[in-house]
């Protein structure tokens, strides 16, 4: 089986390289689908919160790359021999998907933190923890050391807090140490069809 995973911070593009994956007929197994399910099955809030606290608890109880292993589990009667994997967090599961993987490539995607602010504040996931009305427990207020954005507009306000808290959560688990392992990088600083055509190139070429 060849492997190509898609690692970058929330909002930087990766659901959209996985869209243009399924539209060239390309199987994803989406790792963040593993912890929505999971976090289903014990009867949770799909939070933001809880999907943290899911993550966390799994990679302590089934080792660090529980997830990686267990978002191939459908993939087992593929037979196109190319999977496509949206949102690696560690270098624990880099290493996974390379010692299973035929060939595996890691692409990392680059997105300017205002860009990525944005994207998050306008795409209306419950499990951003910006949903209004929503299963939303509202943003943990970080303390001015542990800040990743600085003060903003107050419509993106709450949208930062958030992110901010879930960037902490995914750099915790090792997200920079897999960013290191990326073959290539893509800096998605255009717009959404330039990020469409630069995937589908480097699909078309791992193909």
């Amino acid at each position: 089986m060849k492997i190509i995973g898609f690692v970058g911070l929330p909002g930087s593009g990766k659901s959209v390289a996985c869209q243009v994956a399924r539209d060239m007929g390309l199987p994803v197994a989406v790792m963040g689908d593993v912890i929505r399910q999971e976090a289903r099955s014990r009867g949770l809030l799909p939070t933001d919160t809880n999907h943290g606290m899911v993550g966390d608890d799994l990679r302590s109880s089934e080792g660090p790359e529980a997830v990686a292993r267990r978002c191939l589990i459908g993939q087992k009667g593929n037979v196109s021999g190319l999977v496509v994997v949206d949102g690696i967090r560690s270098k624990s599961e880099v290493d996974y998907f390379r010692s299973i993987a035929e060939k595996f490539c890691l692409v990392e995607i680059r997105t300017c933190p205002e860009d990525r602010l944005r994207r998050i504040a306008a795409r209306g996931r419950s499990d951003d923890g910006v949903v209004p009305n929503g299963p939303n427990e509202g943003p943990e207020i970080l303390p001015e050391s542990q800040r990743i954005f600085s003060p903003c507009q107050s419509d993106l306000r709450v949208a930062a807090e958030a992110l901010e808290k879930r960037e902490c959560r995914e750099l915790g688990w090792g997200m920079h140490q897999a960013t290191r392992e990326a073959d290539i990088c893509l800096d998605n600083d255009g717009s959404v069809d330039d990020l469409r055509r630069k995937v589908r190139d480097i699909l078309l070429r791992f193909c």
